[in-house]
Protein backbone atom coordinates (compact mmCIF):
# COMPACT_ATOMS: atom_id res chain seq x y z
CA UNK A 1 0.00 0.00 0.00
CA UNK A 2 1.25 3.22 -0.85
CA UNK A 3 1.68 6.06 1.77
CA UNK A 4 -0.17 9.38 0.21
CA UNK A 5 0.95 12.44 2.10
CA UNK A 6 -1.63 15.36 2.08
CA UNK A 7 -0.53 19.28 3.29
CA UNK A 8 -1.78 21.22 5.49
CA UNK A 9 -2.70 24.85 4.43
CA UNK A 10 -1.44 26.25 7.51
CA UNK A 11 0.21 25.21 10.51
CA UNK A 12 -0.36 25.72 14.06
CA UNK A 13 1.27 27.84 16.42
CA UNK A 14 3.20 25.48 18.75
CA UNK A 15 2.01 25.31 22.77
CA UNK A 16 5.32 26.30 25.14
CA UNK A 17 6.91 23.28 26.46
CA UNK A 18 6.53 24.43 30.37
CA UNK A 19 2.66 24.73 29.83
CA UNK A 20 1.43 21.21 28.54
CA UNK A 21 -0.93 19.33 30.35
CA UNK A 22 -2.35 15.99 28.73
CA UNK A 23 -4.45 15.08 25.80
CA UNK A 24 -5.50 18.60 25.20
CA UNK A 25 -2.74 20.00 22.20
CA UNK A 26 -2.74 17.99 18.63
CA UNK A 27 -0.54 18.19 16.08
CA UNK A 28 -0.97 19.73 12.83
CA UNK A 29 -0.77 16.30 11.14
CA UNK A 30 -2.68 12.73 11.57
CA UNK A 31 -2.21 9.28 9.67
CA UNK A 32 -5.26 7.66 8.50
CA UNK A 33 -5.79 4.64 6.69
CA UNK A 34 -9.80 3.11 5.47
CA UNK A 35 -10.72 -1.21 5.66
CA UNK A 36 -13.63 -2.54 3.99
CA UNK A 37 -14.04 -6.14 4.24
CA UNK A 38 -13.48 -7.88 0.87
CA UNK A 39 -11.35 -4.98 0.03
CA UNK A 40 -8.48 -4.74 2.94
CA UNK A 41 -6.91 -1.74 3.97
CA UNK A 42 -6.57 1.31 1.86
CA UNK A 43 -5.93 4.98 1.81
CA UNK A 44 -3.20 5.62 3.49
CA UNK A 45 -2.96 9.44 4.40
CA UNK A 46 -0.54 11.70 6.27
CA UNK A 47 -3.13 14.22 6.17
CA UNK A 48 -4.05 16.98 8.04
CA UNK A 49 -5.69 16.82 11.83
CA UNK A 50 -8.90 17.30 11.37
CA UNK A 51 -12.90 15.46 12.63
CA UNK A 52 -14.03 12.81 11.22
CA UNK A 53 -17.54 12.48 9.59
CA UNK A 54 -19.66 9.83 10.84
CA UNK A 55 -22.98 8.65 10.14
CA UNK A 56 -25.33 9.08 13.90
CA UNK A 57 -25.96 5.07 12.94
CA UNK A 58 -22.13 4.36 13.21
CA UNK A 59 -21.27 0.90 14.72
CA UNK A 60 -18.56 2.54 17.34
CA UNK A 61 -21.00 4.75 18.68
CA UNK A 62 -23.78 1.74 19.66
CA UNK A 63 -21.57 -1.00 20.20
CA UNK A 64 -18.39 0.20 21.47
CA UNK A 65 -16.28 -1.61 18.84
CA UNK A 66 -13.16 0.47 19.31
CA UNK A 67 -9.51 -0.35 20.20
CA UNK A 68 -6.40 1.38 20.77
CA UNK A 69 -2.57 1.60 21.93
CA UNK A 70 -0.98 4.78 24.06
CA UNK A 71 3.15 4.97 23.40
CA UNK A 72 5.38 8.68 23.02
CA UNK A 73 8.15 9.44 21.85
CA UNK A 74 11.10 11.30 23.51
CA UNK A 75 13.82 14.16 22.24
CA UNK A 76 17.06 13.34 22.92
CA UNK A 77 20.70 14.80 21.74
CA UNK A 78 20.55 11.71 19.16
CA UNK A 79 17.27 12.40 17.88
CA UNK A 80 13.25 10.95 18.59
CA UNK A 81 13.40 8.24 20.49
CA UNK A 82 10.22 5.10 20.67
CA UNK A 83 10.07 3.07 23.31
CA UNK A 84 9.09 -0.80 21.96
CA UNK A 85 6.29 0.39 19.54
CA UNK A 86 7.06 -2.72 17.52
CA UNK A 87 5.03 -4.06 20.65
CA UNK A 88 2.43 -1.69 20.57
CA UNK A 89 1.27 -2.82 17.09
CA UNK A 90 1.54 -6.30 18.00
CA UNK A 91 -0.54 -5.93 20.84
CA UNK A 92 -2.89 -4.34 19.03
CA UNK A 93 -3.23 -6.67 16.76
CA UNK A 94 -3.94 -9.42 19.53
CA UNK A 95 -6.57 -6.53 20.71
CA UNK A 96 -8.45 -6.60 17.26
CA UNK A 97 -8.71 -10.43 16.90
CA UNK A 98 -10.00 -10.31 20.06
CA UNK A 99 -12.81 -7.48 19.05
CA UNK A 100 -13.06 -9.24 15.65
CA UNK A 101 -11.53 -6.70 14.00
CA UNK A 102 -9.05 -6.52 11.20
CA UNK A 103 -5.18 -7.19 11.74
CA UNK A 104 -2.69 -4.11 11.05
CA UNK A 105 0.44 -4.46 9.00
CA UNK A 106 2.34 -4.00 11.76
CA UNK A 107 5.67 -3.09 9.80
CA UNK A 108 3.98 -0.68 7.49
CA UNK A 109 2.22 0.71 10.14
CA UNK A 110 5.84 1.47 12.06
CA UNK A 111 6.89 2.75 8.79
CA UNK A 112 4.10 5.47 8.76
CA UNK A 113 4.73 6.27 12.11
CA UNK A 114 7.76 7.16 11.51
CA UNK A 115 7.13 9.29 8.66
CA UNK A 116 4.68 11.39 10.71
CA UNK A 117 7.18 11.76 13.23
CA UNK A 118 9.69 12.99 10.74
CA UNK A 119 7.29 15.71 9.87
CA UNK A 120 5.96 16.62 12.86
CA UNK A 121 9.55 16.18 14.67
CA UNK A 122 9.06 20.08 15.82
CA UNK A 123 6.07 18.90 17.65
CA UNK A 124 8.09 17.12 20.27
CA UNK A 125 8.72 19.07 23.06
CA UNK A 126 12.29 19.42 24.46
CA UNK A 127 11.25 20.17 28.51
CA UNK A 128 12.64 18.08 30.86
CA UNK A 129 10.11 14.95 31.54
CA UNK A 130 7.70 15.94 28.51
CA UNK A 131 6.90 13.97 25.57
CA UNK A 132 4.82 13.75 22.13
CA UNK A 133 2.07 11.04 23.11
CA UNK A 134 1.10 8.74 20.34
CA UNK A 135 -2.41 7.25 20.15
CA UNK A 136 -3.19 4.53 17.27
CA UNK A 137 -6.81 3.95 17.18
CA UNK A 138 -8.92 1.52 15.23
CA UNK A 139 -12.84 1.98 15.24
CA UNK A 140 -16.00 0.36 13.66
CA UNK A 141 -17.84 2.66 11.23
CA UNK A 142 -20.63 0.73 9.27
CA UNK A 143 -23.64 3.19 9.28
CA UNK A 144 -25.97 -0.50 10.66
CA UNK A 145 -27.69 -0.77 14.06
CA UNK A 146 -27.51 -4.29 14.43
CA UNK A 147 -25.00 -5.95 16.89
CA UNK A 148 -22.67 -7.86 14.61
CA UNK A 149 -19.01 -7.25 14.23
CA UNK A 150 -18.38 -4.65 11.62
CA UNK A 151 -17.45 -4.32 8.11
CA UNK A 152 -15.84 -1.05 7.59
CA UNK A 153 -12.97 0.57 9.57
CA UNK A 154 -11.22 3.78 10.25
CA UNK A 155 -7.31 3.39 11.73
CA UNK A 156 -6.00 6.45 12.86
CA UNK A 157 -2.73 7.69 14.56
CA UNK A 158 -2.59 11.38 16.22
CA UNK A 159 -0.06 12.78 18.13
CA UNK A 160 -0.06 15.21 21.52
CA UNK A 161 2.78 17.50 23.34
CA UNK A 162 2.22 16.35 26.95
CA UNK A 163 4.09 17.54 30.01
CA UNK A 164 5.93 15.84 32.63
CA UNK A 165 3.92 14.03 34.58
CA UNK A 166 5.43 14.18 38.00
CA UNK A 167 5.64 17.94 37.18
CA UNK A 168 6.11 18.46 41.41
CA UNK A 169 8.45 15.54 41.45
CA UNK A 170 7.91 11.89 41.65
CA UNK A 171 5.84 11.50 45.05
CA UNK A 172 3.84 8.32 46.12
CA UNK A 173 0.03 7.97 45.52
CA UNK A 174 -2.78 6.88 47.97
CA UNK A 175 -5.12 4.29 46.42
CA UNK A 176 -8.23 2.75 47.16
CA UNK A 177 -9.03 -0.85 47.06
CA UNK A 178 -12.20 -1.48 44.97
CA UNK A 179 -14.23 -4.31 46.50
CA UNK A 180 -17.70 -3.38 45.14
CA UNK A 181 -16.92 -3.04 41.14
CA UNK A 182 -14.82 -5.08 39.28
CA UNK A 183 -12.86 -4.37 36.01
CA UNK A 184 -12.74 -7.49 34.57
CA UNK A 185 -13.28 -11.16 34.68
CA UNK A 186 -11.41 -14.18 32.99
CA UNK A 187 -13.08 -14.75 29.13
CA UNK A 188 -13.55 -11.35 29.01
CA UNK A 189 -12.40 -8.96 27.56
CA UNK A 190 -9.98 -7.50 30.49
CA UNK A 191 -6.64 -8.27 28.14
CA UNK A 192 -7.90 -6.29 25.19
CA UNK A 193 -7.14 -2.10 25.36
CA UNK A 194 -10.57 -1.80 23.99
CA UNK A 195 -12.45 1.69 24.62
CA UNK A 196 -15.08 -0.44 26.74
CA UNK A 197 -12.74 -1.83 30.09
CA UNK A 198 -12.26 2.38 30.73
CA UNK A 199 -15.82 3.39 30.86
CA UNK A 200 -16.74 0.39 33.11
CA UNK A 201 -13.97 1.69 35.42
CA UNK A 202 -14.84 5.36 35.40
CA UNK A 203 -17.17 5.07 38.67
CA UNK A 204 -14.97 3.20 40.75
CA UNK A 205 -12.34 5.83 39.87
CA UNK A 206 -14.57 8.65 40.61
CA UNK A 207 -15.77 7.38 43.58
CA UNK A 208 -12.37 6.69 44.74
CA UNK A 209 -11.16 10.24 44.16
CA UNK A 210 -14.16 11.54 45.95
CA UNK A 211 -12.84 9.63 48.81
CA UNK A 212 -9.31 11.64 48.54
CA UNK A 213 -7.82 8.72 46.45
CA UNK A 214 -5.41 8.87 43.19
CA UNK A 215 -6.76 5.57 41.78
CA UNK A 216 -8.55 2.41 42.41
CA UNK A 217 -6.96 -0.87 43.52
CA UNK A 218 -9.20 -3.56 41.23
CA UNK A 219 -9.87 -7.34 42.70
CA UNK A 220 -10.55 -10.47 40.34
CA UNK A 221 -14.00 -10.04 38.73
CA UNK A 222 -14.99 -13.76 40.50
CA UNK A 223 -14.34 -13.61 44.36
CA UNK A 224 -12.73 -10.23 45.06
CA UNK A 225 -9.87 -11.13 46.45
CA UNK A 226 -6.84 -11.52 44.27
CA UNK A 227 -5.11 -8.20 43.12
CA UNK A 228 -5.27 -7.91 39.62
CA UNK A 229 -4.59 -3.91 38.44
CA UNK A 230 -4.41 -0.05 39.75
CA UNK A 231 -6.48 2.27 37.71
CA UNK A 232 -4.69 1.91 33.84
CA UNK A 233 -1.71 0.54 34.91
CA UNK A 234 -0.27 -2.92 36.10
CA UNK A 235 1.15 -3.22 39.53
CA UNK A 236 3.85 -4.58 41.37
CA UNK A 237 4.54 -5.47 45.33
CA UNK A 238 8.12 -5.89 46.74
CA UNK A 239 7.35 -7.96 49.87
CA UNK A 240 10.22 -9.84 51.53
CA UNK A 241 12.88 -8.83 48.93
CA UNK A 242 10.88 -10.18 45.72
CA UNK A 243 8.62 -8.24 43.66
CA UNK A 244 5.09 -9.89 43.15
CA UNK A 245 2.85 -9.22 40.09
CA UNK A 246 -0.82 -10.45 38.78
CA UNK A 247 -0.27 -12.80 36.03
CA UNK A 248 -1.55 -12.71 32.52
CA UNK A 249 -4.29 -15.39 32.77
CA UNK A 250 -6.74 -13.32 31.01
CA UNK A 251 -8.46 -10.40 32.64
CA UNK A 252 -5.42 -7.76 33.49
CA UNK A 253 -3.70 -5.93 30.45
CA UNK A 254 -0.25 -7.70 29.04
CA UNK A 255 1.59 -4.37 30.03
CA UNK A 256 4.35 -3.14 28.13
CA UNK A 257 6.42 -1.39 30.70
CA UNK A 258 4.73 -3.96 32.83
CA UNK A 259 7.27 -6.50 30.79
CA UNK A 260 10.16 -4.07 30.59
CA UNK A 261 9.92 -3.35 34.85
CA UNK A 262 9.87 -7.42 34.77
CA UNK A 263 13.15 -8.07 32.57
CA UNK A 264 14.83 -4.97 34.32
CA UNK A 265 14.07 -5.99 37.78
CA UNK A 266 15.40 -9.70 37.29
CA UNK A 267 18.67 -8.28 35.37
CA UNK A 268 19.27 -6.49 38.47
CA UNK A 269 19.33 -9.86 41.04
CA UNK A 270 15.58 -9.31 41.59
CA UNK A 271 13.83 -12.46 42.38
CA UNK A 272 9.84 -11.76 40.34
CA UNK A 273 7.55 -13.88 40.79
CA UNK A 274 3.41 -13.72 38.73
CA UNK A 275 1.27 -14.81 40.46
CA UNK A 276 -2.04 -14.17 42.66
CA UNK A 277 -1.53 -12.15 45.13
CA UNK A 278 -4.32 -12.35 48.01
CA UNK A 279 -5.07 -8.17 48.61
CA UNK A 280 -5.76 -9.69 52.67
CA UNK A 281 -1.98 -11.17 52.42
CA UNK A 282 -0.93 -7.85 50.92
CA UNK A 283 -1.74 -5.95 54.37
CA UNK A 284 -0.94 -8.96 56.79
CA UNK A 285 2.56 -8.23 55.57
CA UNK A 286 2.47 -5.04 55.48
CA UNK A 287 1.53 -5.64 59.56
CA UNK A 288 5.06 -8.11 60.00
CA UNK A 289 6.89 -5.83 58.12
CA UNK A 290 6.94 -7.92 55.02
CA UNK A 291 5.48 -5.40 52.44
CA UNK A 292 8.34 -3.10 51.30
CA UNK A 293 7.34 -1.14 48.04
CA UNK A 294 4.14 -1.09 45.71
CA UNK A 295 4.40 0.97 41.99
CA UNK A 296 1.83 0.75 39.35
CA UNK A 297 3.69 1.33 35.54
CA UNK A 298 2.02 1.81 32.20
CA UNK A 299 2.64 4.30 29.41
CA UNK A 300 1.94 7.46 30.87
CA UNK A 301 3.70 7.41 34.63
CA UNK A 302 6.43 4.78 34.07
CA UNK A 303 6.63 4.16 37.30
CA UNK A 304 4.25 5.31 40.33
CA UNK A 305 5.22 4.93 43.70
CA UNK A 306 2.57 4.03 46.18
CA UNK A 307 2.69 5.14 49.59
CA UNK A 308 -0.82 4.55 51.27
CA UNK A 309 -3.35 2.28 50.79
CA UNK A 310 -6.94 1.89 51.86
CA UNK A 311 -9.32 -1.75 51.93
CA UNK A 312 -12.62 -1.01 53.95
CA UNK A 313 -12.09 0.16 56.95
CA UNK A 314 -8.04 -0.66 57.08
CA UNK A 315 -5.75 2.17 56.01
CA UNK A 316 -1.66 1.00 55.54
CA UNK A 317 1.21 3.17 55.09
CA UNK A 318 3.72 1.42 52.56
CA UNK A 319 7.52 2.38 52.92
CA UNK A 320 6.99 5.04 55.10
CA UNK A 321 5.12 7.33 53.07
CA UNK A 322 8.14 7.39 50.59
CA UNK A 323 9.43 6.06 47.15
CA UNK A 324 11.03 3.03 47.98
CA UNK A 325 14.78 2.04 46.65
CA UNK A 326 14.09 0.06 43.61
CA UNK A 327 10.79 1.97 42.72
CA UNK A 328 13.17 4.61 42.37
CA UNK A 329 16.07 2.57 40.38
CA UNK A 330 13.16 0.93 37.76
CA UNK A 331 11.74 4.62 37.17
CA UNK A 332 15.38 6.21 36.89
CA UNK A 333 16.79 3.71 34.48
CA UNK A 334 13.52 3.16 32.02
CA UNK A 335 13.24 6.81 31.65
CA UNK A 336 16.84 7.15 31.03
CA UNK A 337 16.67 4.58 28.04
CA UNK A 338 13.75 6.58 26.65
CA UNK A 339 15.10 10.16 26.84
CA UNK A 340 18.91 8.67 25.94
CA UNK A 341 20.92 9.03 29.50
CA UNK A 342 21.13 5.46 30.27
CA UNK A 343 22.60 2.83 27.96
CA UNK A 344 20.06 0.67 26.72
CA UNK A 345 21.18 -3.36 26.88
CA UNK A 346 17.64 -4.70 25.90
CA UNK A 347 16.79 -3.45 22.43
CA UNK A 348 14.17 -1.57 23.32
CA UNK A 349 14.96 2.17 21.86
CA UNK A 350 13.98 2.99 18.24
CA UNK A 351 15.77 5.97 17.46
CA UNK A 352 14.86 8.59 14.71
Amino acid sequence: MKLEIVKADNLKAKPDDNSLSFGREFTDYMFTMNYEEGKGWFDAQIRPFENFSLSPACTVLHYSQTIFEGMKAYHTQEGINLFRPWDNFKRMNRTAKRMCMPQIDEEFVLECLEKLLDIEKDWVPKANGTSLYIRPTMMAVDPFLGVKAGSQYIFFIILSPVGAYYASGLSPVDIYVEDEYVRAVVGGTGDAKTGGNYAASLLAAQLAHDKGFAQVLWLDGKEKKYVEEVGSMNIFFKINGELITAPLSGSILPGITRDSVIKLAESLGVKVREERLAIADVFAENEKGGLEEVFGTGTAAVVSPVGGMRWGDKDITIAGGKMGELTGKLYDTLTGMQYGKVEDTFGWIKTL
